[in-house]
């Protein structure tokens, strides 16, 4: 699982994190310029990658970094930093790290989808829309707990459900859409229209804003 291989490379960092070789002179401990920016970069980019740019974790371990000059204190508070995140990640406190880089790889078959159909590609965007669909109802189910790798699409709609995974406006679209679904992987175009294509496309959108959001 992605989580499991950000866990080792936290462990793999905070190991390289407590053998920066800190040395003194005149002025204070500092570690040699080249011995901790590959530390601090590599640290940045996996915070990136499980946090987001736009987390607070992020923007903070950024801003020291770009102040870091090696000195005992800079490089300490990139430590500091870098230990509070692994912890917040190894405690279950941040957001389900799956779901949010599926979110964004499922946002981008959506604006390929909708590109599609404004160039009169309805066919292909109902494809591209109904594939980000069932496969972001499967994540999302999976990622609490239930048992739906090899279900179709009504029985992973029904788990969901079950489980009051979804409701409301959510819960009553749903229904509608494995038929949807089920015309473009057939290839039956003609009992698929532009608006239904649209209404998947709106549906995956609001699904993607309100269950694979960390904000």
């Amino acid at each position: 699982m992605l989580t499991d291989t950000f866990s080792r490379r936290f462990q793999e960092l905070q190991e390289k994190s407590e053998t920066l070789p800190f040395q003194s002179n005149d002025f204070g401990d500092f570690v040699p310029s080249g011995m901790w920016e590959q530390w601090a970069t590599s640290s940045q980019n996996l915070i990136k990658a499980v946090f987001g740019e736009n987390s607070p974790t992020y923007t903070n371990f950024t801003k020291n970094l770009e102040r870091c000059n090696g000195d005992d204190h800079t490089i300490k508070a990139l430590q500091g930093i870098f230990k509070s995140a692994k912890e917040d990640f190894e405690g279950g406190y941040v957001f389900n790290v799956d779901l949010r880089i599926s979110g964004e790889v499922f946002g981008d078959f959506i604006v390929l989808a909708k590109q599609s159909l404004a160039e009169g590609y309805k066919d292909v965007a109902a494809v591209l829309a109904c594939a980000a669909l069932e496969d972001a109802l499967k994540r999302y189910a999976i990622a609490n707990g239930l048992s739906v790798d090899n279900g179709s699409m009504i029985s992973v709609i029904n788990a969901l459900k079950s489980k009051m995974l979804v409701s409301g406006v959510q819960k009553s679209l749903l229904g509608t859409m494995p038929k949807i679904r089920n015309y473009a992987m057939h290839a039956d175009w003609q009992k698929i229209s532009g608006p239904d294509v649209n209404s998947i496309i709106g549906f995956v959108e609001q699904f993607l804003l309100t269950k694979f959001n960390p904000g």
